[in-house]
This record gives structure tokens, C-alpha cells and sequence, in this order.
């Protein structure tokens, strides 16, 4: 069995990750649905104080039609950008198309090209320009240059009172000022939407990038541990077999300090052969020792008890939790989380560790901490990012950074601070289906 860590490093595909322009279709849908409902009701508000205000005689109903179609396509919408993912070119096209189609009938019955709010026209051009493909746009460009030449010669002409014609203040002047106001309050509204939606995809993209360019250090640093970790086997076998002798010579065992070292170095010897098999067995290069099914705190008192180090106390703290004990895969990677963890307290100087597990809403909270002297100021700003320690020596920097990788992937994150009781404290969290098979959350 690949195990937990491999598969959820990133060692797999990234190309969900990527942007996809019919998800930003489906946005811009959503943005254009919310900017047709302030068009009708500007319609329906503009079509009845013309009629009823200003005493100009409009063909009430078939006006009305137009806003209640569009009210219409937007029930429509709405509930096809909850329901979907991605949103088609083709079809934002046919959304754009529907308010041009609106457009053109109102001004076919109120004066034609003559009418001033024919330069909303140009509204709906400036939007496919911005939402669609250049294709698309330049279609959009050539139906409402169409549209505008049909309404020209095809209309009905709008019954004016005389006393509206000429003037500086004529009703037609009047008209394009507020034309003029509405596209540059639409066109306003709409950039700056878009403009917060281009700053998000772009801050997603860089954030992407960023991850990718991380896991490709992953995957070279696991290429070359694998391959250090097969060279050090021999090497390891062969101190393992030469210490057994030594032990089993009476001269060397007369020597009871001599004696007493040996036993030091052969459960080093051991230790090292443990870490080796560790890695290849997170690269799925070792067999016959599959991950085993057990408990979350029986897991951690496993992991504190296989981490041995002299004169360093760790203990599992479960009094914060009361609930049940949840089954999960003991998976050997997932040790070495932990150990990096344990390990990184100890060279800042720890000298005790407290592990405190706690389940709620479904997600895994393990808090480490140590009574050692916190973290820098500089290490908790660039948590995460690789070689960020303040170890002068080559290679420093790696574990939190392998860490915080393993978390993210597994859907999880890590926090890092300083206690205001002293020493520092790093918190995992991630979701706690991700550590059961199917089979136990399934009993769950």
C-alpha cells in the first residue's frame, strides 16, 4: 500500500490545480446575472416615468415584455451557475446576445437609432470585450453594428410633445445625460468587480505556482533521500554485523564500559535502520510492512514511545478530550511528521514535549508543544517555506517546510506561535477522514 503521505505530497498530478477560464466563466455569469437585475428594474422605473411622469405616450406592454424577459434569463441563470462549475464561452455569449436582444426591441418601439439610449449599445460591447474571447467580441461588435443600422431604418417613431423639440434642455439631450450616467455607473460597478476577480485568479495563480514550484523540490528531495537511503543500507548492515562480533568476543565483553558501549552503538545502528526502511517505505519501496488499522491516541503514545531520546520527556495529553477514540491507518509516514516535530524542539532546546490530540466537527487537532524558547520572529513569518530556520548549516530549514507541504495536501494546515507561558507550540489541523480507510468511516 502506497502510504498516506506519498499519496497526498503531491507526488500525483497537479493539473486540477489549474485555472480554468469556464470557472471564471461561471463568476462572470454570476456577476452579469447581478447586473441585470439593477437593468430591469432601471427599465421598468425609466418606462413608467416617461409614461406616467413625463406624459409621453409609450406602447406600456411591449415595453414591459423586454425587463421580464430578462428577469426571466436571470432565473435561469442563477440557478445553472450553483448547479455547474464551468460556464461555456458559447454560453455567456448567449447571455450577452439576450440583452442585446432586449435592448434593440425597446428601442424598436421608442424611436429606433434616433432614440439616445442607443449608445447602450456600447455597454454591451465593452462587456464581451472584457468577459469573452476576441472571437466572441468581435461577433458581439458585428450583431450590434447590425442592429444599430436596422434600427435605423426600421423603427416606430416615439410621439414627442412639441414643446420637447429644440432647446438646449430638450428632452433628447436630457435622455443621453442620463445614458451617459447609467453606462459610466454600470461600467464602474462592473470593472471593479472584475478587477477584484483578476487580483483573486491572480493571487490564486501565483499561490498555485508557488505550490508547484514547492513540490518539485519535494519530489527531488524524495528522489535523492530514497537513493541515500539505499546506499546507507549496506553500509548500516555491515556495522550491524562487525558490532555483533565485537559483542560476542570475550576479550571485548571482559570490558564492561566497552560492553556497555556497544549496546549504545548497536541500538543506534538499529535506530538508523529503522529511519532508512521508514523512507523507502514512504517511497513504496518497502514490503511486508503495510500500514496497520488503529486508534488516533494509541497511534500518538506509539509515536512518542518509538521516539527515544535521553533525557528528553514527551507525553500524550488527551484530559481536553472527552470524546471517542476514532480509528485511523497508522501509517509509518505519518510518524515521521511528528518526529520532525519532536526533533525540531529538541535542537531549539526543549526539554519536554506535550502532545494534546483533540477531535471536533470532524477534524484532527494535535497541538506540540515544547517548553523551549519559542520560535523567531523571522521563522514564524515564513513558516513553511523551505531552508526558513535559523540553523547555520547546510540543509536547515526542511522539516517545517516538508511539514506544512504534508498538511496542505492532505487538505490540513499548520499554525506555529509563542505561547504566553513560554516555549512554542505548533498546531496540526486537518480533517480526520483522511487518516480512516473507507471501511472504518463507513462503521463510523
Amino acid at each position: 500500500m502506497t502510504s498516506t503521505l506519498q499519496r497526498l505530497l503531491g507526488f500525483g498530478d497537479w493539473r486540477e490545480t489549474a485555472v480554468s477560464q469556464e470557472a471564471a466563466n461561471r463568476r462572470n455569469l454570476r456577476l452579469l446575472v447581478q447586473l441585470r437585475w439593477l437593468a430591469v428594474f432601471g427599465q421598468v422605473a425609466t418606462i413608467l416615468i416617461v409614461h406616467f411622469g413625463l406624459g409621453i405616450r409609450l406602447p406600456l406592454l411591449w415595453l414591459l415584455i423586454a425587463p421580464v424577459s430578462l428577469a426571466l434569463v436571470n432565473l435561469v441563470s442563477l440557478p445553472l451557475t450553483q448547479r455547474r462549475d464551468s460556464i461555456s464561452d458559447h454560453e455567456l455569449m448567449l447571455a450577452l446576445l439576450a440583452d442585446v436582444a432586449a435592448l434593440t426591441g425597446q428601442l424598436f418601439l421608442t424611436g429606433g437609432a434616433t432614440n439616445p439610449f442607443v449608445g447602450l449599445y456600447l455597454l454591451q460591447v465593452v462587456l464581451g470585450a472584457v468577459l469573452l474571447r476576441p472571437s466572441y467580441a468581435w461577433s458581439l461588435i458585428a450583431i450590434t453594428s447590425v442592429c444599430f443600422v436596422c434600427l435605423g431604418v426600421f423603427h416606430l417613431p416615439l410621439d414627442l410633445p412639441p414643446y420637447q423639440e429644440g432647446g438646449v434642455l430638450s428632452l433628447y439631450m436630457a435622455g443621453g445625460l442620463i445614458c451617459f450616467l447609467l453606462m459610466a455607473v454600470l461600467l464602474v460597478l462592473f470593472m471593479t468587480r472584475i478587477n477584484e476577480n483578476l487580483r483573486a485568479r491572480d493571487a490564486y495563480v501565483a499561490d498555485v505556482r508557488q505550490q508547484a514550484a514547492e513540490q518539485d523540490h519535494i519530489v527531488r528531495m524524495g528522489l535523492l533521500a530514497s537513493g541515500a537511503a539505499h546506499e546507507l543500507g549496506t553500509p548500516l548492515a555491515s556495522l550491524s554485523v562487525i558490532l555483533s562480533d565485537w559483542r560476542r568476543m570475550p576479550l571485548l565483553k571482559a570490558d564492561a564500559d566497552l560492553s556497555q558501549d556497544m549496546d549504545v552503538m548497536q541500538a543506534e545502528v538499529e535506530r538508523c535502520k529503522a529511519i532508512v526502511t521508514g523512507i523507502l517505505m514512504s517511497a513504496g519501496e518497502a514490503r511486508g510492512q503495510a500500514p496497520s488499522h488503529t486508534t488516533l491516541v494509541r497511534f500518538l503514545d506509539e509515536v512518542v514511545e518509538g521516539w527515544t531520546t535521553r533525557d528528553i520527556r514527551v507525553r500524550v495529553d488527551v484530559t481536553p478530550w472527552t470524546g471517542p477514540d476514532p480509528r485511523i491507518i497508522a501509517d509509518p509516514a505519518l510518524r515521521q511528521v511528528f518526529g520532525v516535530l519532536f526533533d525540531n524542539a529538541v535542537e531549539a532546546g526543549a526539554r519536554r514535549i506535550v502532545v494534546s490530540p483533540t477531535v471536533s466537527d470532524g477534524k484532527l487537532q494535535v497541538a506540540v508543544r515544547d517548553n523551549g524558547p519559542g520560535f523567531p520572529a523571522t521563522v514564524l513569518d515564513r513558516l513553511g517555506k523551505p531552508y526558513n530556520s535559523t540553523k547555520d548549516r547546510p540543509g536547515a530549514g526542511l522539516g517545517l517546510f516538508l511539514l506544512a507541504n504534508v498538511m496542505r495536501s492532505l487538505g490540513g494546515s499548520v499554525e506555529a506561535c509563542n505561547p504566553a507561558g513560554g516555549g512554542g507550540e505548533v498546531k496540526l489541523t486537518l480533517p480526520i477522514d483522511v487518516l480512516a480507510p473507507e471501511e472504518i468511516a463507513d462503521d463510523r
